[in-house]
């Protein structure tokens, strides 16, 4: 049987997750039964989104010949009070420094991911608001 990942309970809430040659590890924190051997899956979900849209963006900008010396990015969310508790908001800061950094092609590129080519945007977008802040550093 062929698979795309695979969970290997640990204890308490900790699973070792396999993601082809990739390892990961997941549990909850101490309040919901685990000892914080590795992120939650739901905090995961942000991570997916931050280095999705990311490399988005970076693959767009270089199409587009703009340099820049660095760039990050940082996100907030707020979560639904019953549960599932899915995330209802969701901001992204998209922070570059650099001399050259055009706005208006950030813009561009920012948008590119968000509205057609991030897949983990377009799966959030189904329960969470997505917001952006574009942040240049001269």
């Amino acid at each position: 049987m062929s698979y795309d990942t695979r969970a290997v309970y640990k204890d308490g809430m900790a699973f070792d997750i396999e993601l082809g040659r990739h390892q990961l590890h997941a549990d909850a924190d101490a309040d919901h039964g685990g000892r914080d051997y590795g992120p939650s899956p739901k905090s995961m979900m942000l991570a997916a989104l931050s280095g999705c849209t990311g490399m988005d963006v970076v693959a767009i900008l270089g199409k587009m010949q703009m340099p820049f010396d660095s760039f990050a990015l940082e996100i907030s969310a707020e979560s639904a009070e019953q549960h599932p508790h899915v995330y209802t908001a969701v901001t992204i800061h998209y922070i570059f420094s650099g001399a050259d950094v055009a706005r208006e092609k950030v813009e561009k590129a920012v948008k590119l991911s968000l509205e057609r080519y991030c897949p983990v945007a377009a799966t959030l977008k189904h329960t969470a608001e997505i917001d952006y802040e574009i942040v240049i550093n001269r």
